[in-house]
């Protein structure tokens, strides 16, 4: 079983400020770092480490082989991604000292799949396989149907949130991960506990992931839902705590794990990851995750 995941692969220029820039505002920043990011190759690196079987379908830049040796070397399958004359698409972060960060995207490569690149992967996936997806990329919609199509389960990651072209693809995937505000605009709404019971109603056969920050994740399936709180850190930097917990959790699922215990591994994971600086590399590894789980029950069973 591997997961195939259509996603973005980013360039992060990343800064440490003290607020985020104002309008008109000049700052000099307290730090600066250019590390492997974007959603997609997050997810991809987070099921890697969590040792499931990944392979990547998406863009960069030629004179970006270096990315493809880095996402190689954490064992994700890099064969299915592109060399374009295109720019690897990046991002430009601010982190604040309270842990926030303000992100401005650039597309670039990353908008440049095209419909026989995805049918030429989708047409060698297995219907026991998963296709993964994120709002990073072009060619969502074609991607999600041409899946659903064969019969081959979705996992779907609508961030930046389109509420339009989200609502559209909801009948045809099988997993919707989404985090609390995501889910209000999704449903427009403006609370969670509307956004949750909307979410029930109007879509009972679809299993959905809520992550609510520093409170948790709840999920969703018809009438069944099930709740599991965050585990209590200090953050430093919470850009890819989604994405490592959507990696962990689905890789968690492919193992047939329970669903309690696959959103509590996220969660771990995703704890470990708001601990370190930056995207990519704060991501843990399966044994750090492992070890922290211990730390967390030995700590329980003594209190």
């Amino acid at each position: 079983m591997t997961v195939y995941n259509f996603g973005s692969i980013n360039l992060d220029h990343l800064y440490k400020v003290h607020h985020f820039v104002r309008p008109g505002e000049t700052m000099a920043s307290e730090g600066y770092q250019m590390q492997l990011g974007g959603k997609g190759a997050n997810q991809s690196i987070a099921l890697a480490k969590a040792n499931a079987p990944v392979r990547h379908v998406g863009a960069v830049h030629l004179d970006d082989k270096s990315v493809l040796d880095q996402l190689s070397s954490i064992g994700v399958d890099t064969s299915l991604i592109a060399q374009t004359k295109t720019p690897t698409g990046h991002a430009i972060i601010q982190l604040n000292k309270e842990a926030e960060n303000a992100i401005i995207l650039f597309a670039g490569a990353n908008h440049t799949l095209s419909e026989e690149q995805v049918d030429g992967v989708i047409d060698h996936i297995a219907m026991n396989d998963w296709v993964l997806l994120q709002n990073e990329t072009n060619q969502i919609d074609y991607i999600v149907k041409q899946a659903h199509k064969k019969g081959i389960p979705v996992a779907f990651n609508p961030a930046p949130m389109d509420v339009e072209l989200t609502q559209s693809l909801m009948p045809f995937i099988r997993l919707l991960v989404v985090n609390e505000v995501e889910a209000m605009d999704l449903m427009q709404v403006a609370t969670i506990d509307a956004a949750k019971e909307l979410l029930q109603q109007q879509y009972p056969n679809l299993a959905i992931l809520m992550t609510l920050g520093s409170e948790g994740v709840r999920y969703l399936c018809g009438e069944e839902e099930v709740y599991v709180p965050a585990f209590k850190v200090t953050p430093v930097d919470t850009t890819a705590a989604g994405d490592t917990f959507i990696g962990f959790c689905l890789a968690a699922l492919m193992e047939k794990t329970s669903i309690e215990d696959a959103l509590a591994r996220a969660c771990a994971a995703s704890a470990l990851c708001v601990t370190r600086l930056g995207a990519a590399p704060a991501i843990p590894s399966k044994q750090e995750v492992d070890d922290f789980l211990i730390e967390e029950s030995t700590s329980t069973e003594h209190k």
